[in-house]
């Protein structure tokens, strides 16, 4: 009996899953489209998020836009640069037992 239960269990889960997948929705006059409720829930897109469109061959594809352009290493290499020459590792491992001291001594570890 477990193991019919499980079954039935399972397959309706499945129909509510196929059942979102499929829903069906209409292009208006000014060629907007609503999306599923069920749909816009699961991908957390709320009012406001912003999708991108892309055409496919199997039909159309909606993605939420990422909220920063991609960028390229060389784009962003040595943007952060001081103008004072790189620290050792010496420096940088001073710097951070120095760091950890002064916050000892405030009782923040």
């Amino acid at each position: 009996m477990r193991t019919a239960a499980k079954r039935t269990a399972k397959t309706s889960g499945a129909a509510k899953t196929s059942a979102v997948a499929t829903a069906s929705t209409v292009v208006s006059t000014k060629g907007q489209v609503i999306l599923p409720q069920a749909i816009r829930k699961r991908r957390q897109w709320t009012a406001g998020t912003k999708l991108i469109v892309e055409d496919t061959p199997e039909g159309v594809l909606l993605k939420a836009r990422p909220f920063f352009p991609p960028s390229k290493p060389e784009d962003v290499f040595g943007s952060l640069h001081t103008g004072e020459p790189a620290k050792t590792l010496e420096e940088m491992d001073a710097a951070i037992m120095e760091e950890i001291k002064r916050r000892h001594a405030r009782g923040r570890y």
